[in-house]
């Protein structure tokens, strides 16, 4: 994936995405499950999900370029079951009325408030039963106190968060 210069992104190392997806793969089966990407970016995290069989993948990112460079990749690659929505996260979270198996989230890492997330996720119940909230943050970051909290990982400066409904 030939990623634009000029997308404000950071994408997922390719070495935690991997880590990830084998922890995930102990807990869960990627069939049937609905996905909403947070702060998507390239749909690199999307792509994934979606190729290991979820049934639907739901990307949200606020960047037009961004939803547009996964829109043509969805596109060119054949990929029919991931939708994209152009919103603002936290208008997003307040509004949507569906809850997902596993909601994967990796905000800016200068966002101030990334606990607004879990709030929204957690306290509109947008995670289904003995579903997935994934917080990807930098190094020193600890969100151990939070409700839910399952675990966390890390993988040099990419830090996961991770917790259950």
């Amino acid at each position: 994936m030939n990623v634009p210069h000029h997308l404000p992104v950071r994408p997922t190392t390719d070495r935690a995405k991997e880590s990830l997806f084998n922890i995930l793969s102990n807990r869960m089966s990627f069939e049937q499950q609905e996905v909403l990407d947070l702060f998507t970016g390239t749909g690199n995290m999307a792509i994934e999900f979606a190729s290991r069989g979820c049934k639907q993948v739901t990307v949200v990112d606020q960047h037009i370029g961004c939803i547009r460079f996964i829109e043509k990749t969805i596109q060119a690659w054949d990929i029919p079951n991931i939708n994209t929505v152009r919103s603002e996260v936290e208008q997003y979270l307040k509004k949507c009325s569906k809850s997902y198996d596993v909601i994967f989230a990796d905000p800016p890492y200068n966002m101030p408030d990334k606990v607004s997330i879990h709030k929204l996720v957690m306290g509109n119940e947008l995670l289904n039963k003995d579903g997935f909230l994934i917080l990807e943050h930098k190094r020193g970051e600890d969100y151990s106190e939070l409700s839910g909290f399952y675990e966390s990982r890390n993988y040099g400066d990419v830090n996961f968060s991770i917790f259950r409904s």
